[in-house]
């Protein structure tokens, strides 16, 4: 059976999703645990095709947003060479970076999952 990360994440979501409260801005923060030790089950090989495939759907959804990289980075309160690295399929972003783009871009973090290149 191929390999299907938007329908994985959204099941994932859907079925373990848990609240962290952010006390001193006072939102909630949706973390996925699980979405992290399934990533670390996955094979080498795929790992970089993921966050490859990533960071190309990070890169399309923020420029049909019609935001630099510059800009995003600054919403996130991170730096550019960040998001960079997170768009180029170097670096491995965490959950709450994945919940903080999502909520800057007004998108469902699923969306960040809809690849085009994997089977």
């Amino acid at each position: 059976m191929p390999f299907n990360p938007a329908s994985w994440v959204k099941s994932y979501f859907k079925i373990l999703g848990f609240f962290l409260f952010i006390a001193n801005i006072g939102k909630y923060a949706y973390t996925e645990i699980s979405l992290l030790i399934e990533f670390y089950s996955v094979n080498k090989l795929d790992k970089k095709i993921i966050l490859i495939e990533f960071g190309n759907t990070l890169r399309k959804l923020r420029l049909a947003k019609g935001l630099t990289q510059e800009q995003l980075a600054n919403e996130l309160g991170v730096e550019i060479s960040q998001i960079s690295r997170i768009e180029r399929g170097v670096i491995n972003t965490s959950v709450t970076t994945l919940y903080a783009i999502s909520k800057t871009l007004k998108i469902e973090a699923s969306e960040l999952f809809a690849f085009d290149n994997i089977p």
